[in-house]
């Protein structure tokens, strides 16, 4: 089934690629990998649960905004490449914003790691991971997430 088909069965259409917030690229390709510029949740022109979690945000809207992150990040490799055929996961990074105390990061990183799994299954949609907690977030996104992808 092509990733297109996958998609769509997921009830999925991808956005246009957000507008960087700084000096940036959202995409850059070294050889056949691409490394993905931190996605933060922006959903409709806005932050998606914005706010800490374990103080403003539940684990649930975390995974949430996680999800939307690698939703995000796929419409940016779209915009690069045209496509999301041919594309394997390689790592994923999820900044996840939290108060003191909070310990649940790869519950909330699962968002985005379950949605990459469930569009190009377990051989291409499953790769190494690190789940992080850090103060704050640009935007005051409660989750940040970054990728790096193979291009086959």
């Amino acid at each position: 089934m092509s990733v297109a088909d996958r998609l769509k069965e997921l009830g999925i259409v991808l956005p246009e690629a957000v507008t960087p917030m700084a000096v940036y690229r959202p995409v850059t390709r070294a050889g056949n990998l691409l490394f993905l510029a931190g996605q933060v949740p922006m959903k409709d022109g806005s932050v998606l649960h914005p706010g800490r979690l374990g103080e403003d945000v539940t684990v649930e809207q975390g995974y949430e905004a996680a999800r939307q992150c690698a939703i995000n990040a796929l419409a940016a490799v779209q915009g690069f490449l045209g496509t999301l055929e041919g594309i394997r996961l390689v790592k994923t990074t999820g900044f996840v914003a939290s108060a003191p105390g909070f310990i649940q990061h790869p519950q909330v990183v699962n968002g985005a790691s379950e949605l990459l799994r469930d569009i190009f299954g377990t051989e291409d949609g499953i790769g190494a991971r690190t789940a992080i907690g850090v103060a704050m977030l640009p935007a005051n996104s409660p989750v940040e997430v970054e990728l790096v992808m193979e291009v086959r």
